[in-house]
């Protein structure tokens, strides 16, 4: 990047950040659960046209789409965060915060290395690390070389921003509608993606794949008073939990760079659920976290084969297990049922992508490290499914997401305005070879 050009986008970082901040603010204090995403999607709509974007629009799906033309050709790097939320949890463990308040003071929150503690500006609410933050620098940076086309210099390639609906529930039926439903209708190409999921400013490069399962144990129903005329399926359920437990404890895959596979028992239901009735049916989710040489269904067999075997040794005992799927509905009024899978993927730290996203960074003085989200994010779809090259580069920090300490550094918001404009940047000069996985 030209010094002239990089001495003007720090200029205008300094001038923007106040409309930074106020969009931040503004999309904090707009609840948007999965599913009622609207009014965050209608404010940034109307920030994007208000801030110069060449072309702005909703999708079907309810999810925003902006881009900025560049002057000369050069390939699209799509920008992506997400606009649903997880619930608030309990007010009163939000430390006197209101969770959509979009509050902005000095408190102590963890230094980019996530080791110590230390006292900086910060902005509160619901969403402020999980992507709402993110978002306001990916749309401001945007503006930026909106403003900077204006001034006659030169830009290369084409930015774009998408932030989808319904992350949270796991299924990427935003990402998957925007990518393979709107994207391609409207004859645009993406070449490679920048997420704004947590990363405190370093570049991610993976995560484990995840797959819901869902187990139904099945017995008999009798009266509770003569639960021998039954068969229980709470009982016979713990059977299959102990084994399965037992199982994982010391088998299971690991990558060396995203760590090891894992099971989770996270719900647990029986029913009828009624006074003086042995229960016939037990359901049971796992959280499956896959490494990337695993697969669903590895994950469906594994317990499968212990159905089998405890069907073996116990008559009585009888079980299946298969992908939780549930509807969903989109604000747009879209239902959809998709199987509750993400896709494990990583992208090699010497891959020229990443590497050109690393020199980007020590362009501009900024530090360059790397990690990997211990969570799943949309980029399972664009990395895992599709094989497109993607990272992840944010000023949010995983340790806040979802927790009633949510908060952004506003100093990592800054640096992050000007980081993606020099991301941005260096990747337009590399050739579509350079991408491929």
């Amino acid at each position: 990047m030209e010094n002239a050009m990089l001495e003007r986008i720090r200029t205008l970082a300094v001038e923007m950040k106040p409309g930074m901040l106020d969009l931040a603010q503004r999309i904090i204090r707009c609840p948007s659960l999965t599913g009622e995403e609207k009014g965050v999607a209608d404010i940034l709509l109307d920030e994007l046209n208000k801030l110069g974007y060449d072309d702005v629009f909703r999708d079907d799906w309810g999810n925003v789409v902006g881009i900025v033309h560049g002057t000369d050709a050069g390939p699209t790097i799509m920008y992506n965060g997400h606009m649903d939320h997880v619930d608030i949890g309990a007010v009163s463990e939000w430390l006197g915060y209101d969770p959509y308040g979009g509050a902005i003071d000095v408190d102590e929150i963890y230094n980019e290395a996530g080791t110590e503690l230390e006292k900086t500006e910060v902005i509160h609410g619901r969403a402020a690390a999980d992507t709402k933050c993110g978002i306001a620098c990916q749309v401001y940076s945007g503006a930026i070389l909106a403003q900077l086309k204006k001034e006659g210099f030169n830009v290369k390639g084409n930015y774009m921003v998408s932030f989808v609906v319904m992350e949270e529930p796991a299924e990427q039926i935003g990402m998957i509608g925007l990518y393979e439903d709107t994207l391609p209708k409207k004859g645009l190409k993406v070449d490679v993606v920048v997420s704004c999921e947590a990363t405190s400013l370093k570049i991610y490069c993976g995560h484990r794949g995840r797959v819901e399962l869902n187990v139904e144990v099945s017995g008999v129903t009798s009266h509770g008073s003569a639960p021998w005329l039954g068969v229980n399926a709470v009982l016979k359920a713990t059977k299959l939990i102990e084994k399965v437990e037992g199982k994982y404890a010391t088998d299971y895959k690991v990558d060396e760079k995203l760590g090891k596979s894992s099971i989770a028992l996270t719900v647990i239901s029986c029913s009828p659920g009624a006074m003086c009735v042995v229960p016939d049916r037990c359901n049971i989710i796992y959280d499956r976290r896959l490494v990337p040489t695993e697969t669903p269904e590895d994950a469906i067999r594994e317990i499968q084969d212990i159905i089998d075997k405890l069907s073996a040794e116990d008559h009585d005992f009888r079980a299946t297990v298969k992908v939780s799927a549930v509807p969903r509905t989109t604000y747009t009024g879209k239902t959809v049922t998709l199987p509750n899978i993400k896709e494990g993927w990583r992208i090699g730290e010497d891959h020229p992508f990443v590497v050109a996203a690393s020199n980007a960074l020590r362009n501009i003085g900024e530090p360059v490290a790397y990690g990997y989200w211990d969570f799943g994010t949309d980029l399972a779809m664009i990395c895992g499914r599709h094989h497109i090259a993607a990272i992840g580069y944010s000023p949010m920090q995983e340790y806040y997401c979802h927790r009633p300490v949510d908060k952004c550094r506003i100093d990592f918001m800054e640096r992050a305005l000007v980081g993606n404009i020099s991301i941005f940047t260096e990747l337009t000069k590399l050739s579509e070879d350079d991408f491929k996985l």
